[in-house]
């Protein structure tokens, strides 16, 4: 029986908002762009919501093929938040993503920045305290501002200016941080 809450909704939507902070990509899509990367908004979120739902439905599964248990994929999600944090934070770029021309829609837009380590685990985290359903409304909602936010990045930051994406980016970057010290508290004594 489906148990839908609003209050489930907005938690899962606010806590994956502030993880896949697509406005706090918009300086990496504009990079891309100026490289001459097509960003495809619609391929960026099909693969993104696929991800999603398969962890949703199957990560367990898909950890346990890999002999991974939650807690560890959970503290290893939360380190790459952490690294993902400090590079918002400090201006600086730690992880680099050197794929293959036109594949920026996927690789690093899909994975990992829309559907990286840190909302992925945050899903499987989620589905001990809010139910399936509010979880993938809540998906559903993110993965529509991330679809709305690529077809419009050239207007967004033409609107919202250097100054407001710059603040934007430090700013959700400090709840990044905090996001990727909690995940990380709440699983290292399990591993311990």
């Amino acid at each position: 029986m489906f148990s839908i809450s609003i209050t489930q909704i907005i938690g899962a939507f606010l806590a994956l908002f502030a993880i896949i902070d697509i406005l706090g990509s918009v300086p990496i899509i504009l990079g891309l762009q100026q490289r001459g990367e097509e960003i495809k908004p619609l391929r960026t979120t099909l693969v993104s919501i696929v991800i999603f739902v398969a962890f949703l439905f199957a990560g367990d599964l898909i950890l346990r093929l890999f002999s991974v248990d939650t807690q560890s994929f959970a503290v290893a999600g939360s380190l790459v938040l952490f690294i993902m944090a400090l590079e918002m934070i400090l201006g600086i770029d730690i992880i680099r993503y050197n794929g293959p021309k036109g594949s920026s829609s996927v690789v690093p837009l899909a994975f990992p920045l829309v559907a990286g380590p840190g909302s992925i685990t945050a899903i499987l985290s989620m589905r001990a305290e809010y139910d399936m359903i509010n979880i993938l409304i809540a998906l559903i909602l993110n993965i529509v501002w991330v679809y709305v936010v690529l077809k419009s990045t050239k207007k967004i930051h033409q609107f919202i200016g250097e100054g407001a994406v710059y603040i934007m980016r430090k700013f959700f970057g400090i709840i990044l941080l905090a996001m990727s010290v909690k995940l990380f508290a709440s699983n290292i004594s399990s591993l311990l």
